[in-house]
């Protein structure tokens, strides 16, 4: 299923005040405000959506080794990833739409399955990632084309087997072309992915459009384009930074304040340095530099690749069709690797009585740190909420 081809049922249900339907759709008949749908003037609460970001889901040898011994232990062959999300599966769900980073590109369902430094790894983690309640993907990492078009073409492919959308790569240039719009309950959420660079790789001679390569006067182009198409908001997906570097660098910070300071896009959620970055507020938009790894098991474990953050931003309606985010919120994760590899909701596994105490020493310190990073470019006084233990 190509972008904006057909409608796809995501999530479903609502709650007052908000909206919680996403489905992958293609461009509005008409354009501009013309296209957006206005609430009823009688409605009490304004309408909020909440968009949920994370981190790298980076598959590791050991990961999908740890899959295929969850499976092997419910008495069934192949792979199960979902027991590594469970645990932050309810904070994902929760969410109206729900983005994850798909790092690596997926091989056949049989393999081969390779690691670093060209992966190709099982196709089965997407229905670990769809469980955890994931709406979508970005696929614009350095290693999109680690197995050249035929590894493009089989993860659009497997994610559209899945129900998911996706956007960053694709398997041609009309593909590339289309905009990539999500239904959240009648609201249009737009979504672009792009990446800083491919580890010094290029597409095939005229095939650019495999994947988005950041740029700013291209990226604006398309955020303009999502809106004409009926975007009322519009989030940006970014692989950038320096690697285990906690600061944002230099062109992280210039493309930051350039592309925030488009009309068009609303959001930038970033990932790629396989640690935890500062959010940093622009006016009264939200730029998170860096998400960490949302599920990974590096070669040498140590605590800032362990360490990760669900940034989940409520947006409301202040003018018909106009949306700005009005709540920030940092949700603390960990990957614990012993017994078992298992993805850990800081704030949830502090406020449970169940935990051994020297367990809760060691989420509480990952928990304090994290909140350090998120926290380094004055997130607190432009009101950046880091999840409260126990919340």
């Amino acid at each position: 299923m190509a972008a904006g081809a057909a409608l796809v049922a995501f999530a479903s249900g609502c709650t007052a005040g908000s909206v919680r339907d996403a489905r992958w759709v293609g461009p509005s008949p008409a354009t501009g405000a013309s296209a957006v749908a206005s609430p009823s003037a009688a409605a009490a609460v304004p309408r909020t959506v909440t968009i949920l970001g994370a981190g790298d889901v980076l598959v590791h040898p050991q990961v999908w080794e740890q899959a295929r011994a969850d499976a092997r232990a419910a008495g069934r062959a192949g792979f199960d990833f979902f027991p590594m999300f469970a645990g932050v599966r309810a904070a994902i769900a929760d969410a109206d739409l729900a983005i994850c980073h798909l790092e690596t590109p997926l091989a056949a369902a049989g393999g081969p399955f390779l690691g670093y430094p060209r992966f190709s790894v099982p196709p089965q983690v997407l229905d670990g990632v769809k469980r955890a309640g994931f709406d979508a993907c970005s696929t614009a990492s350095n290693h999109t084309i680690d197995q050249g078009e035929g590894g493009v073409r089989r993860t659009m492919a497997a994610l559209d087997a899945a129900g998911l959308g996706h956007t960053g790569s694709a398997r041609s240039a009309r593909d590339a072309a289309t905009p990539v719009l999500y239904d959240v309950g009648g609201v249009r959420v737009g979504h672009l992915a792009y990446t800083a660079h491919l580890n010094g790789l290029r597409p095939p001679p005229g095939e650019d459009w495999l994947v988005n390569v950041v740029d700013v006067a291209k990226i604006t182009a398309a955020a303009h384009r999502l809106r004409a198409a009926g975007a009322q908001i519009v989030v940006l997906s970014l692989h950038w930074g320096t690697e285990y570097e906690h600061a944002p660098d230099a062109n992280q910070r210039s493309w930051a304040a350039r592309l925030i300071a488009s009309p068009d896009i609303d959001l930038i959620l970033g990932h790629h340095a396989h640690v935890v970055q500062p959010f940093e507020r622009f006016g009264a938009k939200w730029v998170v530099y860096g998400m960490g790894n949302e599920l990974a098991r590096h070669a040498e474990p140590v605590n800032d690749n362990r360490e990760g953050v669900m940034a989940r931003m409520t947006f409301s309606e202040y003018a018909p069709g106009r949306w700005r985010v009005t709540r920030a919120e940092a949700i603390p994760t960990w990957t614990q690797i012993g017994p078992a590899i298992r993805l850990v909701n800081l704030p949830s596994a502090l406020g449970s009585a169940a935990i051994p105490p020297a367990t809760l020493r060691i989420y509480q310190a990952a928990y304090d740190r994290i909140a350090g990073y998120v926290l380094g470019r004055g997130g607190a006084a432009d009101g950046l909420v880091v999840v409260r233990p126990g919340a």
